[in-house]
């Protein structure tokens, strides 16, 4: 049969978007991020090719937040905020000294503080509504955007369980460990964070109000992946394993982690060479094994170091925490509570840990410790010159794919 397409005399098809679609499936499943995007707007072939491909090559992007703005300032300067163009910066490490600019965002989100990441998605906490905040999802590069309900409901029963206890009641919500996922396709999300040190609450899609975890006092630190939300308390280091794949959530695993908490007053009386812990944290590995991740810091050269403890494997029960030396091919993305397996050519480097450590109230820096060599370096000013760039604070995330 005759097909016009194709150039039955060399066998081949007559322009670029006649190419196979098995062929352009397998092109656009080995392309970047920025090049995925660029190559689906090339035609109606492969736009559709797209459709049916997800690349498998995703790395971690850095998004530079626009600088906040003082409110007295505000103020005084209204006329000058409407003009004032609110844009993320953003840097794709595939692409080495190119930046992005997102589309104007808006003055709300640049008084908003983002909380946590997942995939091109923020969580947001607007901090002028004090003590109550105000949450929502906002996506980076469509600006969809989903709020959340009001946590007003909860103060009543906060103040209920405090007074029973005969405890100190406190003003304001501390929101501890938010963590969060949503499903690009059909728009359903989760998200779960610790209130104060009384429980774990959480809302997804078509609730009315949000939900307690039962026996979830005192989050020290949680991480999501996979349906799984791992969860540790700090009092007596309960860890423990929640399923949100089902219907009813159900516990999966309990167990007992030891955490060592950062005492200000005692430790302060170290020698300035001592080396004392900071941080406890958990994270979650490509195959499903749980670290705990020990955050230490000497005063005299402010040096950090980092020790790493399997305390939970996919593959079985492990009854003493081990501590392990080696990533293999994966690197930590700390912040996030994951790691992420290391490719040859996206320029991060395996067995090591990104982080970010704060310089202030809202300023902060990249950092990546080498697990091999026990060396930590200062990554920011290494990848772009950001002298010109002005930025309050800056964070990895893993950016989503979305067909649109």
């Amino acid at each position: 049969m005759h097909n016009p397409n194709y150039d039955h005399e060399h066998l081949r098809p007559k322009s670029w978007s006649h190419l196979p679609l098995d062929l352009l499936i397998s092109v656009f499943e080995r392309l970047s991020f920025a090049n995925y995007q660029r190559a689906k707007s090339v035609c109606s072939s492969w736009y559709s090719a797209s459709r049916h491909s997800v690349p498998k090559n995703q790395i971690p992007w850095l998004i530079l937040f626009p600088e906040e703005e003082d409110d007295n300032n505000n103020n005084n300067n209204n006329n000058n905020n409407k003009e004032k163009n609110f844009s993320c910066t953003l840097f794709n490490p595939e692409e080495k000294h190119k930046l992005y600019k997102t589309q104007d965002l808006g003055v709300e989100f640049a008084k908003s503080v983002c909380i946590a990441t997942y995939g091109s998605w923020l969580l947001m906490r607007d901090p002028r509504l004090y003590p109550l905040y105000y949450m929502y999802i906002v996506n980076l590069f469509t600006h969809e955007r989903i709020d959340l309900p009001p946590v007003d409901l909860l103060w009543k029963d906060y103040e209920i369980c405090v007074a029973s206890h005969k405890r100190t009641w406190y003003r304001g919500i501390s929101i501890r460990s938010p963590v969060f996922w949503i499903d690009e396709k059909t728009k359903d999300y989760l998200v779960v964070w610790g209130f104060r040190d009384w429980c774990v609450v959480y809302f997804k899609k078509g609730d009315t109000s949000w939900n307690q975890i039962p026996q979830t006092s005192d989050c020290f630190h949680m991480v999501y992946k996979d349906h799984k939300l791992y969860f540790l308390s700090y009092i007596k280091g309960i860890f423990k394993i929640f399923d949100f794949s089902r219907e009813t959530l159900q516990q999966t695993f309990q167990s007992c982690v030891r955490v060592e908490l950062f005492r200000l007053g005692r430790q302060l009386r170290l020698p300035s060479n001592s080396w004392r812990i900071r941080a406890t944290q958990l994270v979650v590995t490509v195959t499903g094994n749980v670290l705990k991740v020990e955050t230490w810091y000497r005063g005299r050269d402010r040096s950090l170091s980092f020790r790493v403890f399997k305390v939970y494997s996919s593959g079985g029960f492990i009854k003493k925490p081990e501590q392990i030396y080696s990533l293999g091919d994966e690197f930590m993305l700390l912040d996030q509570g994951i790691t992420v397996l290391a490719n040859n050519t996206d320029g991060f480097i395996r067995n090591s840990i990104y982080f970010s450590t704060s310089h202030g109230q809202n300023t902060n820096d990249i950092f990546i410790f080498n697990l091999e060599t026990q060396e930590t370096e200062r990554l920011l000013h290494t990848l772009f010159d950001s002298s010109s760039i002005q930025f309050s604070r800056v964070q990895w995330f893993l950016p989503s794919f979305i067909h649109t």
